[in-house]
């Protein structure tokens, strides 16, 4: 598999509707046999879990896993079947994904297959102007926070009426994979936040200000790495526990996240949150960063925590390369004369399924500390690979298309540029 493909549940406060916690129930359960690599066995319980999902981007991400982990068992049948169920009733459209899937490479060669193929619509082109940039769900969501406000006792069916419902796909993708797919919790969370959101209010409305810029750092990785796809880029508010993200549906961004001013109320935001506010300028390199993301469709799997670090520390590097900018800033100022420590600390982890402490742990963000040291390991890897290489294109190449995250570590010459400190 050319990304693995087991599935990891929102723990959330408050309990979702009744079919997609049912939905949840069975995914948890074929993970268990996906673990075991009883893949028919996986596959069958999550076609249920696709059965039971309350909305159609859960459905067709569910039944592509079922279809992927079929392949895996080598049941071409019925991986046609669902991987056609998602694509044509349920709008998959993940051709990137699909097409990186390794368990799919027996079942390439034939016309279904081709057919497959030719029947998704995608969210992307291959030129790097001709990109959709659409903000229709910010200005929906400050309708539905207006009315929330107004009526708070019925704020989940407001925000869901005119809000989500309202929505583009994109804004369906996020509040699926990004906020749990929990209506009650995304209530509740503005509810506690309206101090914050009202301040951030007339920020929220000025991502399309930068609308050069995106399109200049497409243009820029155009031209270092010609294979580039580039995906039509949405922004909606979120509930501050993600910035961004790249999915099949495009680049989704979470604007709510990259508004913070000298103005802004701070006073009901949690400690770990500050950490990931930005202010609008900000916006920039985190579309470059999500743009580099999905690029990535070419990389070797593995659970290791090397790869998810040059994962995520590739997309700050090659999006710091396009934008002029980085998204980490903080944490190359922490890591300034500390790098031995970090890098013999890392070594520790780096071949073991160790992601919760390198990567999305906020919870465990402290002044001593900050969270997302990963992210700090993997641009330091992928630059000096950069920059030790003569040709730059070919080293972009490289990243894209790494199999061997242990040979990638050695060829980047990173082990001895930190010893030599």
């Amino acid at each position: 598999m050319k990304k693995p493909i087991l599935l990891s549940l929102f723990i959330l406060k408050f309990a979702a509707s009744f079919s997609q916690a049912k939905s949840d129930s069975l995914l948890n359960a074929g993970n268990i046999f996906y673990g075991k690599k009883e893949y028919s066995k996986a596959a069958t319980i999550w076609v249920q879990a696709a059965e039971a999902a309350d909305n159609k981007i859960s459905k067709s991400n569910i039944y592509y896993y079922a279809a992927s982990v079929y392949a895996a068992a080598k049941d071409s049948s019925n991986s046609f079947k669902y991987i056609e169920l998602a694509v044509n009733k349920y709008g998959y459209n993940d051709i990137p994904g699909l097409t990186g899937d390794d368990d799919f490479d027996f079942m390439r060669s034939g016309i279904r297959w081709k057919k497959l193929l030719a029947s998704i619509k995608p969210a992307y082109s291959n030129d790097p102007q001709k990109v959709k940039i659409v903000d229709s769900d910010v200005k929906n969501f400050w309708i539905a926070f207006d009315k929330a406000n107004a009526d708070t006792a019925h704020a989940d069916s407001i925000y869901k009426k005119y809000y989500f419902n309202k929505g583009t796909t994109a804004l369906l993708d996020y509040y699926v994979n990004k906020m749990g797919n929990n209506i009650y919790s995304f209530a509740l969370d503005h509810k506690e936040m309206k101090k914050f959101y009202a301040s951030i209010r007339p920020d929220t409305y000025k991502a399309l200000a930068y609308k050069n810029e995106y399109i200049k750092n497409n243009v820029t990785l155009k031209k270092l790495y010609p294979e580039a796809i580039f995906p039509d880029i949405y922004f909606v508010i979120g509930k501050l526990n993600s910035a961004g993200t790249s999915t099949g549906n495009g680049l989704i961004m979470a604007i709510d996240q990259s508004c913070k001013t000298n103005t802004t109320d701070l006073s009901e935001i949690k400690s770990w949150q500050l950490h990931y506010l930005n202010p609008l300028q900000a916006l920039v390199p985190i579309v470059a960063h999500e743009l580099i993301h999905f690029q990535q469709h070419s990389m070797g799997s593995d659970t290791i925590m090397l790869r998810e670090a040059i994962i995520e520390g590739m997309a700050d590097f090659l999006g710091e390369v396009i934008s002029g900018r980085t998204t980490n800033e903080r944490l190359k100022t922490f890591a300034n004369g500390k790098e031995k420590m970090i890098w013999a600390e890392f070594k520790k982890d780096m071949y073991l399924n160790r992601k919760q402490n390198w990567i999305g742990n906020g919870d465990q963000d402290t002044p001593d500390r900050p969270a997302d040291l990963g992210y700090w390991v993997g641009y330091r890897i992928c630059k000096s690979y950069y920059l030790h290489s003569k040709n730059k294109k070919q080293a972009v190449y490289d990243m894209f298309h790494i199999g061997d995250y242990k040979k990638f570590l050695a060829d980047s010459g990173f082990d001895a540029e930190i010893s030599a400190l």
